[in-house]
């Protein structure tokens, strides 16, 4: 369903269609501004008014949390290249030549075929990445099929240039992967690409080689291409290590969006990538490549300065960043899951192996006074100030998304508070069995 907006010229009347889709950043803008940071708490049989400290595990921005800070490199290079006055211009609308070649090696890194500059193009985030991917691709009829549960972005960009959207489920008792069946159930020959989010944002899953393959298999069975969002790309701290979707380049062409974002802890610099991996050439076409190069020279890209720290950052971040990065990681998704296991309403079918977040399941039926996950975080967010994301925002009715990628100090306060809610609103507590 699309609102209906009419906009009054002088001479003419001009009506325009805003797409509906929840975005995250808007239902946690709502959530945040139903927060009561007075609540009232029972002090020794008493009531009393207690303030307290808003704790937001809905947004997967670490930064905000001291625990999580950028390498010294990272803010090094910028001042070198901000200092330098050298980058103060426009820079070409595909990105500097030195950030796209160095972005080309760190991806080459981990693949069988080498990249090289031109097939990288630098933008504004994952975010443009995402939007420049399927603004290219559009034409008319055209379908995409994107994961349920998965990243709003797709479908609100999708609804803009006028895409339908198949949405595929991905199994959570198999490690959340995708139900190949329904993938090939879903495609025809309008389908422009099937996305595939590795390391898995909402879920915090991470895809063995083997699934991977069968996913490249799969889109060449449909004669289709994948999108590969990899912007949580190395954060992999399970049994499976991180296999980019371009090792499969060969079987079926792969566009990768990426970004500085996550790996490096700097989303706020707006520093990404779409890169095309296909040794056979698919996306060789002088039609192609004209058409991504004249989206560019519409967007623009990130700030001059910030492209020309690329190369030193990327050569000069040390692993033993990387290593307490993915530690600390994997330090607070086991307290995430310890925790919830004391919550008997929630439930969690997958343990996170990666990224940032994890999806749990709503037990509706052990609460009163809910209705359904949209009312849990509301009222959540007003007794207890906690801040979590609801499932409908990723596709997931009655599901939550908690982001774990928080100091543990104060993971632990909001999960305790969120069991404390959780007991308040019970049946048992209430006196119903």
């Amino acid at each position: 369903m699309d609102a209906n907006l009419v906009i009054d010229g002088v001479n003419n009347q001009v009506e325009m269609e805003t797409p509906n889709n929840i975005t995250i950043k808007g239902i946690l803008g709502l959530l945040m501004a139903n927060v009561d940071t007075e609540n009232e708490e029972n002090v020794n049989n008493n009531k009393k008014m207690v303030k307290k400290k808003v704790i937001s595990l809905g947004m997967g921005d670490p930064t905000a949390y001291s625990c999580f800070h950028s390498p010294d490199v990272a803010r090094d290079a910028v001042l070198e290249t901000l200092g330098s006055h050298k980058f103060n211009g426009y820079s070409p609308t595909v990105g500097l030549p030195q950030t796209r070649k160095a972005i080309a090696d760190y991806l080459s890194r981990d693949l069988p075929d080498k990249l090289c500059a031109d097939d990288v193009y630098v933008t504004a985030g994952c975010t443009q990445a995402i939007e420049t991917a399927l603004s290219i691709l559009a034409r008319p009829g055209a379908n995409i099929l994107l994961p349920r549960p998965g990243f709003p972005i797709y479908a609100l960009c999708a609804a803009f240039r006028h895409i339908e959207v198949r949405y595929f489920d991905l199994v959570p008792d198999k490690g959340w992967e995708v139900d190949l069946n329904a993938v090939e159930a879903l495609a025809d020959r309008n389908t422009i690409a099937i996305v595939v989010i590795n390391p898995g944002n909402p879920c915090g899953n991470v895809y063995s080689y083997q699934h991977l393959q069968q996913i490249a298999e799969t889109a060449k069975k449909l004669r289709t291409i994948v999108i590969a969002d990899e912007v949580y790309g190395h954060l992999a701290f399970g049994a499976k290590p991180f296999v980019p979707m371009g090792v499969f380049g060969a079987i079926a062409p792969v566009v990768t969006l990426g970004s500085l974002s996550k790996r490096w802890l700097v989303p706020g610099w707006r520093l990404g990538w779409l890169v095309t991996n296909d040794p056979n050439g698919t996306f060789k076409n002088p039609k192609f490549v004209e058409r991504i190069k004249k989206y560019c020279d519409i967007c623009g890209g990130p700030a001059t300065f910030i492209q020309a720290a690329v190369p030193r950052i990327i050569q000069q971040t040390e692993d033993v960043f990387f290593r307490k990065t993915i530690n600390l990681l994997k330090w607070t998704a086991d307290i995430c899951c310890e925790k919830i296991k004391e919550i008997p309403c929630i439930s969690c079918p997958h343990k996170p192996e990666g990224s940032m977040a994890v999806m749990v399941k709503l037990n509706l039926s052990l609460l009163t006074d809910i209705s359904d996950d949209i009312d849990f975080c509301f009222k959540l967010a007003k007794e207890e100030s906690v801040i979590l994301l609801p499932g409908l925002a990723v596709g997931m009715k009655n599901w939550i998304r908690i982001t774990f990628a928080a100091d543990p100090s104060s993971l632990e306060e909001a999960l305790g508070r969120l069991k404390s809610f959780c007991q308040r609103h019970s049946y048992q507590q209430n006196g119903r069995c």
